[in-house]
């Protein structure tokens, strides 16, 4: 008989590390897409669905083999199958990547399919364990609730370690890749010292230290970082910096003097930098036009302040001085790492400019209701998922109270060519709360995403005032943004979101079912 504390320790090892990969799962994830309800429901469910097929496959296999040795077997497939997910997924997530940036429903599908079936396996197997432990510990009929209750109640506990493990300590010290490393080594290190304590002498019974070796082994060989696979497009260029930070994958990426800032899924360009060049070239400059929807005089002065929320790497603050000069700038991030690597590459170094590492809305909540600014510039949102606390009502309202009397907020959203869903989800929103809004649409290939900035304004305009604000801009700024201004300022409509269009709310802000209509309507359309 095997002895119940061993089988105790077991379960709770196998619950811990069942959860830690639950969470390390999702962190994988996350940066490839998105944070999402969707996301976390799909993960939820799976991983319950394997728990359900491998409580009832360890049940069968306990009472065919009632026995420690073939338990320590497939507890070491799962720990091997854990080590295995961050050597695998790389270029799978790749894939997806490619899928998702083009809209190929084909090779998204498969590919999110492929990437939870890295999980099923190991996490199948962990679902034997309390059943099968339960079997080994069950000496009569009469303990059996008894049994198997303490047996459940071992893993649970683990589980709630596990939990916690990963998130506040394994991933923040040494990664996601070698979170489910430990989480392998853990498992497996509990069943090498059954097997070496309780098992008879046999080749058996080194099955679980074979398992630690070739963990080692994938370790050592996955010693190259992910995002380099991730950027191995076959693009020409040189990578400057990557790293994982607590929250993004971070890759910097330089042709001649321009570089681009590149987080997580590689979809889309959070900063770019271009030494040589006055403006972005992209939907950065648009941002420029927000003081042309005040009433005259319009241009920002030294007495302004302009509020960033979504400060990437600087561009946005970077644009600013240049053309309007030195106006105080609070920028607000949430990766303080991103921060960091704007100061070292992106030439983020404005005396104007106060970088904030938090998130944007809990830091526009704790500011007094006296802080005011005149521009508030938000772009935070990132595709195909956006934050959604960052698009609600609650959120806007809260921009607001902190708008100066004629000021104007203006956000960066994405679209395609044919499909404004979310430009109308979000003009109606913002609708709820400014008494005017409007949209000047970025011109863009048809064939990918595209963005438009939509703009409220506190105090209402003529429609033709930022025209003429814009026909006005005086000959001491540059003439390549006056020339700039006046043919994006042609493109400005004022919105008009279908009278169907959802209004987002915290509580209830169907931005997943928004951006998959963007999705589906663009497949559909191809």
């Amino acid at each position: 008989m095997a002895p119940r504390a061993y089988l105790y320790l077991l379960a709770f090892t196998a619950g811990g590390t069942t959860l830690g990969v639950e969470l390390s799962a999702a962190r994988l994830l996350d940066p490839w897409f998105g944070n999402s309800q969707v996301v976390w429901a799909s993960l939820i469910g799976l991983i319950l669905l394997y728990l359900a097929l491998g409580a009832w496959l360890g049940g069968r296999l306990a009472d065919r083999f009632p026995a420690l040795e073939p338990l320590w077997g497939l507890v070491t497939l799962a720990g091997v199958g854990i080590a295995l997910i961050p050597t695998l997924s790389p270029p799978i997530l790749r894939l997806a990547t490619l899928g998702l940036d083009n809209f190929r429903l084909g090779l998204l599908g498969g590919t999110l399919v492929a990437i939870l079936l890295l999980f099923s396996l190991p996490v199948i197997l962990l679902g034997t364990v309390s059943p099968w432990a339960v079997r080994l510990a069950l000496t009569q009929v009469a303990e059996g609730g008894q049994i198997a209750g303490r047996i459940y109640a071992a893993a649970t506990a683990g589980s709630i370690l596990g939990t916690f493990l990963p998130t506040l300590w394994l991933i923040p010290a040494y990664g996601t890749r070698w979170t489910f490393y430990l989480l392998a080594l853990a498992l497996l290190a509990v069943a090498a010292g059954g097997s070496l304590l309780l098992a008879r002498s046999g080749p058996l019974r080194w099955v679980p230290l074979a398992g630690i070796l070739a963990v080692a082994l994938l370790a050592w060989l996955g010693r190259p970082n992910v995002v380099r696979a991730a950027w191995d497009d076959g693009q020409k260029g040189q990578i400057l910096y990557e790293d994982e930070s607590l929250y993004n994958y971070i890759a910097v990426r330089q042709w001649g003097s321009e570089r681009h800032l590149k987080l997580n899924e590689g979809v889309g360009i959070h900063s770019v930098y271009h030494p040589d060049s006055l403006l972005s070239q992209g939907i950065w400059d648009y941002f420029l036009l927000a003081p042309l929807f005040r009433p005259p005089p319009a241009l920002p002065t030294p007495q302004d302040r302009v509020l960033v929320i979504g400060l990437a790497a600087g561009t946005v603050p970077g644009l600013y001085s240049r053309i309007y000069g030195p106006i105080p700038i609070v920028g607000v991030e949430l990766d303080p790492q991103i921060i960091q690597v704007g100061r070292t590459y992106f030439g983020m170094d404005y005396p104007n400019l106060t970088a904030v590492a938090a998130d944007g809305r809990r830091w526009l909540m704790r500011q007094p209701p006296e802080v005011r600014f005149d521009l508030i510039l938000v772009d935070a949102y990132r595709p195909p998922y956006i934050p959604f606390h960052l698009a609600t009502v609650e959120f806007f309202q809260q921009v607001r109270e902190h708008l100066a009397p004629d000021g104007v907020v203006a956000i960066n959203v994405g679209r395609t060519a044919q499909n404004f869903a979310l430009v109308d989800a979000l003009s109606a929103t913002l609708g709820q709360v400014f008494p005017q809004v409007f949209v000047v649409d970025e011109p863009g290939p048809e064939d990918t995403l595209g963005n438009s900035l939509v703009l409220g304004v506190a105090t209402p305009v003529a429609p033709w005032i930022p025209g003429q604000n814009a026909q006005a801009l005086p000959i001491t700024l540059p003439q390549e943004f006056r020339a700039f201004a006046q043919q994006a300022i042609a493109r400005l409509r004022t919105a008009s979101p279908p009278p169907n269009t959802p209004v987002f709310t915290d509580d209830r802000a169907p931005v997943e079912q928004v951006v998959h209509g963007i999705i589906l309507d663009f497949v559909l359309d191809r």
